[in-house]
């Protein structure tokens, strides 16, 4: 027989501001004697961890409706992020913002924005809003947007004007580059702390309606020979778009200059201030049909991340906005963007009823990040056809996962790029998740009662309500050591088993189930859970709590439970 120990937890110190005491004003920097290094992403072993003031951090993030961009805006923002229990705030800083005239830059409300974010101990990722803003110029200047003349919009195949700008066009890019290199600036000089821990660098680029450009300048770049740096990297021989893509030729087209354009503006910003970056997708479907130009064409869709990879190497992460309420299609996209090669960041969710149970499916796929969009003033919302404004239940639904791990999110963080996080999310289908954990399987299942099994009683049973009924459950796990285990969830279940094949012949047993809490950089016991709380797993309700699981093993040749006499 095999026999397991309690090993000794490794902690790292929580997460701590290091905090400044002098304002924030337009045109002031913060004076410190030493400077934080630069946030940053390590990726290794396929696991990816964002690293915050040298530390590792997870964006527990709150996302701004696109108008929250001004002062007077700002006491609801702080308001709704604190109702969530976030640590980030996502928030638009617009070109036309911060360059209303051509050469004249007011950045009053960066400084206001930081300023405020500072006092409040949040992190800050703006969202640069610049030519494209879901794939149309509508947060660009309008001196850029009126003058079609200088900066021309992609052309239809009959030769009239498409909605949105061209991004082949080069006037365009260097009057952008030319706005974005002074944010940047601007952020380096009176953010020495870095406060703001990354950038996004558009919001959902390609165009609806058409696939690729057909004005002179863009036909004429079509007919050229595909960039030898693309076709090496994707291992594709050469030729010209037509030959080498084939009835895929006009969206590769069109996806390489989109993203040569934003890579380029992140390439460039990052010279100056080198912040992690990254664009977000507007989705293609994952599991249905769509044909070009049903869907945001030319963008970071899923089918086209190969050439996005190899042509915007500035941008660390192609990130996808999910708002796909049906289980099956949210795990996929999961899936198709979480790449070795591509950390995963949830840059924008659904705030209604049905998504905050993905925050566990996204961790249990290493997302450095989940981000409900659109969390402030509740009485205005805009959702795709067919989702539902959020309530404030939804929120409170946030931002009790969000409290689940918020004290030892760091510590969380760093246990999933060392070692894995297993998360799952109750499927519509309301099966059970099976885990392996190495020695260990994990079952985690959503349709039990505390104290026994739902097979034993009746179907019509009073007081046991149906797992659909629970919108909001998921369980997270994550390892210590290969015989210790911290687990967090809701409405959840979890039961342990032996692995076969490691422990042959083996039943898995608890050793100790210890209730903790994060505080002051470990995990401090709270109580020990047995008896009645642990003779059927463990079982998440609505509590907040957070277990760490010793597991051992005794040989056995049935583990099964008889049905007690009481039932």
């Amino acid at each position: 027989m095999k026999h397991y120990h309690h090993f000794l937890l490794l902690a790292l110190s929580c997460f701590t501001c290091l905090g400044c005491s002098t304002p924030l004003t337009k045109s002031t920097e913060l004076h410190t004697s030493a400077e934080p290094p630069l946030p940053a992403l390590e990726t290794r072993n396929g696991r990816s961890v964002l690293l915050v003031d040298g530390k590792p951090f997870l964006m527990l993030c709150a996302q701004t409706n696109n108008s929250s961009n001004a002062p007077l805006a700002l006491p609801s923002v702080w308001q709704s992020v604190a109702s969530l229990k976030a640590n980030t705030l996502q928030i638009p800083i617009s070109w036309e913002q911060i360059e209303p005239t051509e050469n004249q830059f007011d950045f009053s409300f960066v400084d206001t924005l930081l300023q405020q974010a500072q006092e409040k101990n949040i992190r800050v990722v703006p969202l640069w809003f610049g030519a494209f803003k879901n794939t149309s110029p509508s947060f660009a200047p309008a001196w850029v947007k009126l003058d079609n003349a200088r900066f021309p919009r992609m052309v239809r195949q009959d030769g009239d004007n498409h909605y949105a700008l061209s991004p082949h066009s080069e006037a365009l890019f260097e009057a952008e580059l030319k706005a974005f290199k002074a944010f940047m600036k601007h952020l380096k000089k009176v953010d020495p702390q870095h406060r703001v821990i990354m950038v996004q660098v558009e919001n959902e680029v390609g165009v609806y309606g058409l696939v690729r450009d057909h004005s002179a300048m863009a036909n004429s770049a079509f007919s050229e020979i595909v960039p030898v740096s693309l076709t090496d990297k994707l291992g594709l021989p050469q030729g010209t778009w037509q030959s080498v893509f084939s009835n895929n030729a006009d969206e590769a087209f069109t996806a390489y200059a989109f993203a040569r354009y934003v890579g380029g503006l992140a390439e460039a910003g990052r010279e100056i201030l080198d912040l992690p970056m990254y664009t977000n997708a507007a989705l293609r479907h994952p599991t249905k049909a769509q044909q070009p130009g049903q869907y945001a064409s030319g963008g970071p869709t899923h089918n086209v991340l190969d050439i996005w990879k190899a042509a915007a190497p500035a941008l660390d992460m192609l990130s996808p906005d999910i708002y796909l309420a049906g289980s099956q299609d949210y795990k996929a996209v999961l899936d198709l963007y979480s790449r070795p090669d591509n950390p995963l960041f949830v840059s924008e969710t659904g705030a209604s009823a049905n998504f905050p149970r993905y925050f566990f499916e996204a961790l249990g796929k290493g997302a450095v990040g989940f981000s409900p969009f659109g969390i402030d003033d509740a009485d205005y919302k805009v959702m795709p056809s067919g989702v539902s404004g959020y309530k404030q239940d939804d929120i409170n639904a946030f931002a009790a996962n969000y409290a689940l791990i918020a004290d030892g999110s760091s510590e969380w963080a760093r246990l999933g790029f060392e070692n894995g996080i297993w998360g799952a999310a109750r499927g519509d289908d309301n099966k059970p998740r099976h885990f392996d954990l190495g020695d260990w399987h994990a079952k985690i299942s959503f349709d039990e009662w505390p104290f026994g099994y739902r097979a034993w009683l009746p179907a019509n049973s009073k007081g046991l309500k149906n797992a659909n009924e629970f919108n909001n459950a998921g369980l997270l796990i994550t390892k210590i050591n290969e015989t210790t285990f911290l687990a967090t969830g809701t409405n959840a279940r979890i039961e342990f088993s032996a692995d076969p094949k490691a422990l042959p012949g083996e039943k898995a047993i608890f050793v100790s189930v210890e209730e903790v809490k994060f505080q002051n950089g470990e995990w401090v016991f709270q109580r020990m859970w047995n008896g009645d709380q642990t003779d059927y797993g463990l079982n998440f309700t609505t509590l907040n709590k957070t277990f760490r699981i010793t597991l051992a093993s005794y040989p056995a040749k049935n583990d099964s439970r008889s049905k007690p006499k009481s039932y």
